[in-house]
């Protein structure tokens, strides 16, 4: 490996902990991590929270300072496209400067927001992605402003958050029946119904923004109820797609993002992809997933790593995330999709304090768990899915039971 070049592709979560964690498998070549952002490589979780708040600044969210990769003598290069990949000649083609040979690719590329079909009219209808999309929006957060919000996941809520906290009049528009209807149940959608509402956010589902009025700026919105909402601004989050182009266009297989097997390797054995661009197999929930998490991120381009470096590690980990909404923190692991049967412990009306965690099955079995305050549920939940530990329900939801005594 003493001669061999390693280039990885995203500056991403991915790229950067596969990029380290080569070095510490003991990869002796050259490391050339790519990004098309001239930035040094960030945290994306702040973008919507702290960061699009004013508590941070970019420098105080950096992935590593400038010096770990200089230490790790791995290659930066900011501000850079890789516009296409020769299999062939195993080298990529750059934005600028002269092609880079691999002996090993990793694909890093993460995922692009989906644009709003009216964002190339209108100057003032934003989407958040990266730290210049925040930038550009930053000017319009003025107290007393009007924003709509299009999409009820989690960026668009956590947007809607931030916003009414710094003083603004702020609607959110859902197509689906309830909030995050794709990803949980109607118990969490109903608990983040009234913490949202209880905060000033209006929230209207079931409808979509049909209509725009202005000429470059959106001074009105027109919705599908026949509900106008005159506006300063839009922000839309309508949800990711992973960034495959450059592994279709040279050939590689893809589907909902790039195939991969559970080593991380594309179709074709030199080329691995890791992250939010990455369709891999799922023993847990027997089937392929694309996993749009730091998690996911960071514990498959070790995974990814220590199988360029020669061994043969199967990626299988247990999915986990979070949401932040103003003092609230939301921990989730698992996947609910396909569930016959949800607990809840505690109490998840708004006006209890105590937080409540929410436990989804199907056969008997833990699938996923959503917690609110409630970190020691969250912790447990990944043994029982990780391990598929089947317990007696009441356990989950009788408190007197603490969640140590749920596994031996």
């Amino acid at each position: 490996m003493v001669n061999e070049t390693c280039v990885i592709v995203g500056a991403s979560h991915a790229g950067v902990s596969l990029a380290l964690q080569l070095r510490r498998e003991g990869w002796e070549g050259e490391i050339k991590l790519i990004g098309n952002e001239s930035e040094l490589p960030y945290h994306r979780p702040p973008l919507s929270k702290d960061l699009f708040a004013g508590k941070k600044n970019l420098n105080e969210i950096r992935l590593r300072p400038a010096k770990l990769y200089e230490d790790n003598k791995i290659e930066l290069l900011t501000g850079v496209t890789v516009n296409s990949i020769n299999r062939n000649s195993r080298s990529v083609e750059l934005s600028y400067g002269e092609p880079i040979r691999f002996d090993s690719l990793a694909l890093c590329t993460g995922a692009r927001a989906n644009k709003f079909p009216s964002a190339e009219r209108f100057k003032n209808i934003f989407s958040i992605r990266t730290a210049s999309d925040v930038e550009k929006i930053r000017p319009s957060i003025v107290k007393g402003k009007r924003a709509l919000v299009i999409g009820g996941g989690y960026i668009g809520l956590e947007v809607a958050a931030v916003l009414i906290k710094q003083g603004l009049s702020v609607v959110v528009v859902e197509l689906a029946d309830r909030i995050l209807q794709r990803v949980t149940g109607e118990k969490m959608s109903t608990y983040l119904t009234e913490l949202h509402e209880s905060n000033g956010v209006r929230l209207l589902t079931g409808v979509s923004a049909s209509q725009f009025e202005g000429d470059d700026q959106v001074t009105a919105v027109v919705c599908s109820n026949g509900s106008r909402f005159d506006v300063d601004f839009v922000v839309a989050g309508v949800g990711i797609s992973p960034e495959k182009s450059l592994a279709e266009n040279c050939g590689l297989n893809v589907g909902d993002g790039i195939v991969v097997d559970e080593f991380g390797r594309t179709s074709d054995p030199m080329i691995y992809a890791a992250g939010d661009c990455a369709f891999h197999p799922s023993e847990l929930y027997g089937r392929d997933l694309r996993l749009e998490s730091v998690q996911n991120a960071t514990d498959q381009a070790r995974v990814v790593a220590s199988n360029i470096c020669g061994k043969q590690v199967a990626y299988d980990s247990v999915p986990w995330f979070w949401s932040d909404q103003y003092e609230i923190k939301l921990q989730m692991v698992g996947l609910s999709e396909g569930y016959d049967e949800m607990i809840c412990r505690g109490n998840s009306d708004l006006a209890d304090k105590n937080g409540f965690a929410l436990f989804y099955l199907k056969r008997g079995l833990v699938i996923a768990s959503e917690c609110v305050g409630r970190p020691k549920e969250f912790m447990f939940s990944k043994k029982l899915i990780g391990e598929q530990i089947k317990i007696e329900t009441r356990l989950l939801s009788d408190e007197s039971i603490a969640p140590s005594e749920w596994v031996g």
